[in-house]
């Protein structure tokens, strides 16, 4: 008998851990009667591509894993690869599978068996039904059709020791994660009941043993994958093997692997908080659920949150400067209608993550606010990934300018492209950061900017003229320009500038900028790594550019302001109009900047 193990991941990067565990804890059983093969398509290959690999392979069983991003792709191949394969029996398990089981196996007709539970006893089981004709029933955790009628077996009870799962990371081949992300997981379940999340659902927190942990993770760290990330819904929950974790990251760093950790903040405490700040920068990624700030709606879903203590945990990690930190918030939950969102993004936005990630509501499958929908007068999308179209809080034309001010704040605030820029017309110009990005995403909906690709020159002209209509005064705009010329030569080495920009014309700026370079003290203190190397070597790590005004003055006053929210907004007439000559050099770590910035004489 052979079976493929299969998926449709987001995206190329993307890893799935469910279908590898499911390998490994059968494996015992591959000889002669019983093989199998694992492959990992994405939602971007074609329908046609995907049947061809998978018919070729001349499988007895497939077992898909499905979601949400998934389920509409599998649904096509399955119900393709039974018209012209019927022999071929297909089973489908995951998240999007198990909630519904009962009414899906009477919709799929291509679905032989789905799988509903963890999947790794259940589908060793149902190998040994094949291959040893271990009797249908006994096979717990399945549904399937018996003449016409749908059967469901009893559910698999959850794996106790979750170390009885053999490790899919012992002889690793490291060819399986070039260029993609790990997941790993180090528990299962969640200690919260947040009512939109699938962990919900579960029962109680399992952790594999730390050893085990440990020993997973060093094969990981030795076969140098780039990123490892965990999958555990609070990561933090056990500060004791938290810590003991990341301690051991931490003496392991191969100098390439970094770590991304689901945290709850406010169970991050002092000694936590105290280890964190001799981590290396750039080692972890910290991703915090914030959700909301509105307590109602907080209460309404069953979250547990404290936004003081979140509030200074987050700023506490920021002053280290060595945390990628990553805050989400979500759209339409209960009692929270348009304008206190808004109030929410502005509580979120002035801690200045790394990221901001504004979500929508999904109603998943299995999770407490699906079941109770109708108490909040909810409409979605019937279809994965069943996203909210509006609910008695808020309307679907508020979702749809909430969806535009998502893209403005992934265009303008996630990329880090224009940080400067932006942190100075919102500090300079508005009370409130969600105003800016509901104004700016308005400008960009009037002038159809949303309905076509804009490259990256157009998109720093396209926030020139939008800032046209704040900000009156000419020599102020004059600053703003600068500002954004700045943010612009920030990203790395340009061949061209564009013409929009305004440029001071120094005489024989180049060869200034090349004596300044052969300067040994100049390379000690501005680009130390290139101490030593002639000048010519290094000109193509860094460029020279003249300011009418101090800019790294001004960078220097908002990340105080960033720090500090009780600090008075940017005063115009602080601003210094004095000629300033900024060196840019860009061979540096991009974990918070994308180069380093210094004011030279030359």
């Amino acid at each position: 008998m052979k079976v493929l193990l299969t998926t449709l991941n987001s995206k190329f990067i993307h890893t799935n851990l469910a279908i590898r565990y499911i390998r490994e804890y059968s494996r015992y059983l591959e000889g002669d009667d019983y093989s199998v093969v694992l492959r990992e398509y994405t939602i971007n290959n074609s329908i046609d591509y995907i049947m061809k690999d998978i018919v070729k392979m001349n499988v007895d069983m497939i077992v898909f894993s499905t979601y949400i991003w998934n389920i509409d792709d599998i649904k096509k191949i399955c119900n393709n690869i039974k018209k012209v394969k019927p022999e071929i029996v297909i089973c489908l398990g995951g998240p999007e599978v198990s909630y519904d089981y009962l009414n899906l196996i009477e919709e799929y007709d291509f679905a032989d068996f789905i799988l509903f539970g963890e999947g790794e006893v259940i589908y060793r089981d149902l190998i040994l039904h094949f291959i040893e004709n271990k009797d249908i029933k006994s096979v717990r955790g399945i549904c399937y059709k018996k003449n016409g009628d749908v059967v469901a077996n009893d559910p698999m009870p959850l794996i106790e020791n979750l170390d009885d799962i053999p490790s899919p990371y012992r002889n690793i081949d490291v060819s399986e994660y070039e260029n993609k992300i790990v997941y790993f997981e180090s528990s299962r379940g969640c200690p919260f009941n947040c009512q939109f999340c699938l962990s919900s659902t579960l029962k109680g927190l399992r952790y594999f043993s730390t050893e085990r942990i440990k020993s997973d993770l060093k094969s990981l760290i030795d076969a140098r994958v780039s990123q490892i990330k965990f999958i555990d819904r609070t990561f933090n929950a056990n500060k004791k093997i938290a810590i003991d974790i990341m301690k051991f990251l931490m003496e392991n760093d191969n100098g390439k692997t970094s770590y991304h950790f689901e945290v709850t903040a406010h169970l991050l405490d002092d000694e936590m908080l105290m280890f964190l700040k001799d981590c290396k920068p750039g080692l972890f990624q910290f991703e915090i659920g914030v959700q909301s700030t509105n307590e109602q709606s907080l209460v309404a879903v069953g979250r547990t949150d404290d936004f003081d203590k979140l509030t200074k945990v987050v700023r506490r990690i920021s002053s280290y400067k060595n945390i990628h930190q990553h805050l989400d918030l979500i759209a339409g939950l209960p009692f929270e209608d348009y304008d206190r969102f808004g109030l929410s993004f502005d509580d979120v936005y002035d801690l200045y993550p790394e990221c901001l990630q504004l979500g929508f509501l999904k109603m998943i499958k299995g999770t407490g606010l699906r079941n109770r929908s109708d108490t909040f007068d909810y409409e979605y999308k019937d279809y994965p990934p069943y996203e909210i179209l509006s609910n008695k809080f808020i309307t679907y034309d508020e979702i749809l300018k909430l969806k535009d001010i998502e893209e403005i704040l992934e265009i303008y605030y996630n990329s880090g492209n224009f940080n400067v820029s932006i942190d100075y017309i919102i500090a300079r110009y508005y009370d409130r950061p969600f105003v800016f990005y509901e104004q700016f995403s308005g400008f960009f909906d009037e002038n159809g900017y949303f309905d076509i690709s804009l490259g990256k020159n157009k998109l720093y002209e396209v926030l020139l003229d939008f800032a046209k209509k704040i900000i009156s005064n000419r020599e102020e705009f004059i600053v703003f320009k600068e500002l954004v010329k700045f943010d612009y030569l920030s990203l790395g080495k340009q061949s061209t500038i564009p013409s929009f920009f305004d440029r001071i014309d120094v005489p024989d700026y180049k060869d200034k900028g090349h004596k300044f370079l052969q300067n040994e003290e100049n390379q000690r203190k501005y680009v130390p790594k290139y101490f030593g190397t002639p000048a010519k070597n290094i000109v193509k790590h860094v460029h020279f550019e003249e300011f009418k005004y101090d800019v790294i003055g001004i960078k220097e006053k908002l990340n105080k302001l960033k720090l500090n929210r009780k600090l008075e907004k940017v005063c115009f007439d602080e601003i210094c109009e004095i000629q300033t000559s900024v060196l840019f050099f860009y061979d540096i770590d991009k974990i918070f900047e994308k180069s380093e910035t210094y004011r030279v004489k030359l």
